[in-house]
């Protein structure tokens, strides 16, 4: 059995690839109605961050693993010790739930990614940029941040000066605005014996800081993709990293630069459920269980994956009727998260289409007629409110 600290759709996602292997799962979590709780062969019913509860977790696992980085590292140390085996390693995730240690050693490592500069280097008498830069920029809280969580644009010097006022500045960094041309993020796998393997450079389009949707394999030259697994590679060498994990870059004048680094499965490997000989949540399982880890490869010549997010159910037809209509769509797999109550924004579910064209273009076209099809029947909550 492998016990997964978490219980959202990443967790449920795992433990739908661990059936396939008939690997019981055993998932840590709060609520008994988390869209992997349903699904696991044992529940503990308590919050992932909660140490009492992962002590009750490995009782009779052969592993654990996490759903996401929120991880109390020191609290779980004691565990470690004394022989629990946490994949990946505390000490390989301890630089990485912690974007200011993140991109300490992006520079550490030489890796470009966005200059930036930890918020308490600035003065909150006189606030004002590091030399050089200008309006607008970036401002991240170092942990718990994702989905446009934990991220502020600012535009002056007043909206600086605010948010010395409202955060910790020992918790907060400022980034430099970048101008790219293109999203794109990489998952990777490295296993016991130091091997690693990758899926697909993939393109991601945002809408509010969420992901929408995601197109395989990233219209890009084939350099661009070899340089980011170099990079991913390099990540996973340093930290002696055993799991899966996603990089997230910018790509345009600057070249390639890392945005984020996720020590975990990732929105934007969703499409490798259908599309390729192994998923990103079956490499995570495999590596987890001690199991032969196969490699990933495609099995169509590209996939789009399209997120589906909640919308305010009085302006909108009703769910069934919307899921009915995707689910009458040829060729489209639907992912359900049996997430209760739909909300604006919330991630439901997602789907998945391969793509048949033996071209960039005709993926292309194929991909935009598809999305198109999609945000009929389940458009994006902005484009309806005027």
């Amino acid at each position: 059995m492998i016990g997964v600290v978490g219980g959202g759709q990443l967790a449920r996602m795992l433990v739908q690839a661990a059936a396939q292997r008939d690997v019981p799962i055993a998932v840590q979590t709060s609520d008994a109605a988390d869209p992997a709780a349903g699904l696991a062969s044992r529940l503990v019913a308590a919050d992932p961050r909660d140490v009492a509860g992962t002590r009750e977790l490995v009782v009779g696992c052969d592993g654990i693993t996490f759903e996401n980085e929120w991880v109390n590292i020191d609290a779980l140390l004691p565990l470690e010790q004394q022989g629990v085996r946490f994949q990946p390693s505390l000490a390989a995730l301890s630089p990485l739930v912690d974007k200011l240690s993140q991109r300490q050693l992006l520079d550490d490592l030489a890796i470009p990614s966005p200059p930036w500069c930890p918020l308490s280097l600035i003065s909150s008498a006189q606030p004002a940029l590091p030399q050089g830069w200008t309006f607008p920029v970036m401002g991240k809280a170092s942990r718990g941040g994702y989905d446009g969580k934990g991220t502020v644009v600012l535009h002056d010097i007043d909206s600086l000066a605010q948010l010395l006022r409202a955060v910790p500045a020992d918790e907060w960094l400022l980034e430099s605005w970048v101008d790219y041309e293109l999203e794109l993020a990489l998952v990777v796998s490295r296993d016991q014996r130091g091997r690693i393997r990758h899926f697909p450079l993939v393109q991601t389009h945002q809408h509010r800081q969420v992901c929408d949707w995601v197109l395989a394999p990233a219209p890009v030259d084939p350099s661009v993709a070899a340089l980011a697994y170099n990079v991913a590679a390099s990540l996973l060498t340093k930290l002696g990293y055993v799991g899966v994990l996603a990089l997230e870059f910018f790509y345009g004048p600057a070249g390639l630069q890392v945005n984020e680094i996720a020590p975990r499965t990732h929105n934007s490997g969703h499409f490798s459920i259908e599309a390729c000989t192994s998923s990103q949540f079956d490499q995570q399982l495999c590596i987890a269980a001690g199991l032969p880890v196969p490699d990933p490869e495609l099995k169509s010549r590209g996939a789009l994956m399209v997120n589906l997010l909640g919308l305010d159910p009085e302006r909108h037809p009703p769910l069934d009727q919307r899921l009915e209509a995707l689910e009458a769509m040829p060729g489209l797999h639907l992912h359900w998260y049996g997430k209760s109550p739909e909300t604006p924004g919330r991630k439901l579910g997602h789907v998945t289409l391969l793509l048949e064209g033996d071209t960039l273009l005709k993926r292309r076209d194929e991909a935009e007629s598809a999305l198109a099809a999609i945000r009929r029947i389940w458009p994006l909550e902005s484009e309806s409110q005027d």
